[in-house]
């Protein structure tokens, strides 16, 4: 296999993609030669505030409440070393190795848009880390997304100095350790270097970003699972009409219908229910029938988040920010693009999606569950009563889905004023960030159980066949789950189908 080209880092035009890359496979990380130029030019301005003396906060200033504090110049180095030593009360669960990787190049990213006042060498030796497998150890809680995500962006810079924990050839060790094993020269921090490693918001938008893959994948596969359903229940796709869709021009409502037409597209079993006579059904339930309207809505709300979240790959966020020209020659200005406010609405709004997208799943599994709606044998058993059949499954999936509603409260709107009241209205954009993966696995399991009782409905309806696109994801999940013929544990093929929704084997289906 041919060696990943290098991402040159700009802080101009990273993308989701590359982000991607360098967190899931590793992807070569550099410092652009055009980045260096504008850094040096910020860093001269930094250097010059240090030197006449004048009061700029963080560069020779204490920090929050204690910014009034005046740091003498034979301080300033110790100054940015205290911060990061102070600001490593990370507690709880370790991030994975994906999200600190997404973490450190998002980080040298901002850093390397040049409004930071630090040296190249900062980027240069965190993007040698990321080359190297050097990956910090790093709590998920301390943050309350302002100013930034102070907590873990400090256990990031601790082993960017040679201190704190790393993971690096499989095992946990000191970031003294890592940096030599791995060949890596620890930074000595200048003036300015360690806040600017600390304030920004890399942990929230690491978080963010992942779960945004992931969801978008998913919408596709609840397509397909609710395409199936369809069939199961012997629904019509009459509501899907482009007609309707036009009428309402939402784009993602659009977009699912039109994937729920293509998945019913030569199916017997929609043919030989057609004619009015044979199902007194006049409408199809709102969970069959509105499926373009709410998965669409889903759709549009995460196209939304990308939106929010695409702008914050390439911004500075840190505080203050140093502006390099001018008549002054340059000047640092305090302000606020630290605050996670946006992202951490942005994460609300896709908790609600992932909650939203479990919620109409789960109805589905229920309406074909139970024999009063489904017209099919009760619980999805040839010989229910002797057999439970998916009684169960649709219980499992009720309780996810109230998981969901619970974990889809939103946290931007709580605050808890920090430092002394000088952070009086924080974001919480770090938890509303950092539930999002526990989430996405209860929606890839309650999508696993409406596919594994999707399929079962089709084939309780054999020798009639369903649809050829629809048939392909049969196909999937009996590659990993037979017909349930007796009652038998279905939680290992909850498990194997939810393992290929996760790697987005169904959303791939539907190209």
């Amino acid at each position: 296999m041919a060696a990943a080209k290098t991402i040159q880092l700009e802080g101009e035009s990273l993308t989701f993609s590359q982000l991607y890359g360098v967190a899931l496979t590793g992807a070569p990380v550099a410092l652009a030669s055009s980045a260096a130029k504008r850094m040096k030019a910020s860093r001269a301005v930094v250097e010059r505030v240090v030197a006449s003396g004048a009061t700029a906060y963080g560069v020779n200033t204490g920090f929050g409440e204690l910014a009034e504090v005046r740091i003498s110049p034979d301080q300033i180095r110790q100054l940015q070393l205290n911060l990061v030593r102070s600001h490593c009360c990370g507690i709880g669960a370790l991030l994975s190795e994906t999200e600190v990787r997404a973490m450190m190049v998002l980080r040298a990213n901002a850093l390397a848009k040049g409004f930071s006042g630090v040296r190249p060498l900062v980027v240069e030796t965190l993007c040698e880390m990321l080359n190297r497998r050097v990956h910090p150890v790093i709590p998920s809680q301390g943050s309350v997304g302002a100013s930034g995500d102070l907590a873990p962006l400090a256990h990031l810079a601790a082993v960017t100095i040679g201190e704190g924990e790393a993971l690096y050839e499989g095992a946990r060790v000191s970031g003294a350790d890592a940096m030599k094993r791995a060949g890596i020269a620890p930074l000595a921090l200048e003036a300015k270097e360690g806040l600017s490693l600390l304030n920004g918001t890399q942990g929230m938008l690491a978080l963010l970003s992942l779960a945004i893959r992931d969801a978008q994948h998913i919408c596709n596969t609840a397509d397909i699972a609710a395409g199936l359903s369809l069939d199961a229940l012997r629904g019509s796709p009459a509501a899907f009409d482009a007609r309707i869709a036009a009428a309402r021009p939402h784009p993602g409502a659009g977009l699912t219908a039109r994937n729920l037409v293509r998945l019913n597209l030569g199916s017997q079993i929609r043919e030989s229910h057609r004619a009015a006579e044979k199902d007194p059904r006049v409408q199809d339930a709102y969970s069959l029938r509105c499926t373009p309207q709410v998965h669409g809505a889903a759709r549009d709300s995460i196209a939304q988040v990308s939106s929010v979240a695409a702008i914050e790959l390439n911004s500075a966020t840190d505080n203050p920010l140093v502006f390099a020209g001018g008549k002054r020659g340059g000047e640092i200005i305090s302000g606020g693009n630290f605050h996670g406010q946006p992202l951490a609405m942005a994460a609300d709004q896709l908790a609600v999606v992932l909650a939203t997208l479990g919620g109409i799943s789960e109805r589905r599994i229920s309406y074909m569950t139970n024999p009063l709606t489904s017209l099919l044998p009760a619980f999805l058993t040839r010989n229910p009563g002797l057999n439970s059949g998916f009684m169960i499954a649709q219980v499992a999936a009720a309780a996810l889905a109230s998981e969901l509603k619970a974990l889809s409260m939103p946290h931007s709107v709580d605050s808890i004023p920090t430092s002394g009241d000088q952070e009086d209205y924080v974001s919480m954009g770090m938890s509303a960030a950092r539930r999002l993966a526990p989430m996405l696995v209860n929606l890839q399991r309650i999508i696993a159980i409406e596919l594994l009782a999707a399929c079962q409905g089709i084939d309780l309806l054999a020798p009639l066949k369903t649809g050829t696109e629809a048939k392909r994801a049969c196909d999937l999940v009996r590659s990993v789950a037979p017909t349930l013929e007796a009652d038998r544990p279905l939680a290992p093929d909850i498990v194997a189908v939810a393992g290929l929704v996760q790697e987005g084997a169904f959303a791939r289906l539907l190209g």
